[in-house]
């Protein structure tokens, strides 16, 4: 029996001890817990020297020093000629003859080709019957007047009818001539795409003058390189065909934006060679940009973040991050025009592992 009472008494004070708490002690007792467990979190991000319990990450450093940078602005260029001319006729006709042949040096007004035009022949030589006419009547008259034979308005309307008939006979020589291929400039047949018995038109088919003395590279921007290239800029011409180059200088840079491409013309203009010839192609780098001491990094380091562009350098064998002001790119580098110094040893590899102040291991000590 009494047994029987102590064990119901140890089950009636088990019972009374391991009562449940209350929802109110449940959220005191997470609130503090939660408490601490923020002010450890604290104080081991503020202590990152005290975490050695992550392994050091592997990085590659470059030390970064004044340097010499310039900024190019690679466009494809195409050589052109202000003298490559297609010579056609003013008027439409079938071409009776070819007098030039590619490859055949020609002067300015030289007659390449010429077109029938058998009815203005004739109308010419009946002009000119009317015109011999007229000038003879012209001079019997004056030789009458000299003789005081004859009135005044005689002569007068001799000499009128002579000019008249000159200036007929001048138009229908004109209109003549229209019939013709000529030369527009001294230079080089550079094709004959007309033949016998072909019709030829106005701007159509014709002969093709080629004058190499006054070549150029043009080339389009697009409108954001507005203001950022100036005549004078140094211009090198790199030519695949030829494997060649060529140094010169920005000749010409348009001041208007073409309103459909949005991009603007340049121009070199380039001596007379054997070598280059119009519509071959060309690559064109403008150097529009040059530092003497500059602080350049590759544009691949350089990261995005809200609070600016950042790049790690390492300190006393940590990572630090640094925020940085960009300038100019080309070839793969960035100027940094603030938040570097010489010296800094930025990190080239492995900064995409790293965050601020985490232990590194250099690979690549300098």
């Amino acid at each position: 029996m009494k047994r029987l009472i102590s064990f119901s008494f140890i089950l009636l004070l088990a019972a009374c001890t391991g009562k449940k708490e209350t929802k109110t002690e449940t959220l005191t007792r997470l609130k503090n817990e939660r408490t601490d467990l923020d002010a450890k979190i604290k104080k081991l991000e503020g202590n990152p020297q005290n975490d050695t319990t992550r392994p050091a990450t592997p990085v590659s450093v470059q030390q970064v020093q004044p340097t010499s940078f310039h900024g190019y602005i690679e466009v494809q260029s195409q050589i052109t000629s202000d003298e490559n001319i297609k010579a056609t006729p003013q008027m439409a006709g079938v071409v009776r003859s070819v007098n030039v042949q590619p490859g055949q040096r020609v002067g300015k007004g030289q007659v390449l080709a010429t077109l029938d035009a058998a009815a203005l022949d004739q109308q010419i030589a009946a002009q000119e019957a009317q015109l011999s006419l007229a000038r003879t009547l012209y001079q019997k008259q004056q030789a009458l007047w000299k003789e005081q034979i004859g009135t005044e308005v005689q002569l007068l309307q001799a000499k009128a009818g002579y000019e008249s008939a000159s200036k007929q006979h001048a138009a229908l020589v004109a209109q003549r001539n229209m019939y013709r291929i000529v030369a527009p400039i001294s230079g080089v047949v550079d094709q004959v795409n007309v033949k016998v018995g072909d019709m030829a038109s106005p701007g159509m088919t014709g002969i093709q003058v080629v004058n190499n003395s006054k070549l150029k590279a043009e080339a389009s921007l697009g409108e954001n390189y507005l203001g950022k290239v100036q005549p004078g800029d140094p211009v090198t011409l790199f030519f695949p065909e030829l494997r060649d180059s060529l140094k010169t200088k920005l000749s010409y840079v348009a001041q208007a934006i073409d309103p459909i491409s949005r991009s603007f013309n340049v121009q070199v203009r380039l001596a007379n060679t054997s070598k280059l010839h119009p519509n071959m192609s060309a690559r064109m780098r403008i150097n529009n940009y040059t530092s003497a001491n500059a602080i350049v990094v590759p544009v691949s380091v350089v990261q995005h973040t809200p609070d600016g562009d950042m790049v790690y350098i390492v300190e006393n064998g940590r990572a630090k991050a640094v925020i940085v002001t960009t300038g100019r790119n080309s070839n793969g580098l960035v100027e940094i025009t603030g938040g570097l110094n010489a010296g800094d040893q930025i990190v080239t590899e492995g900064y995409l592992d790293l965050n601020d102040g985490d232990r590194v291991a250099v690979q690549n000590p300098s």
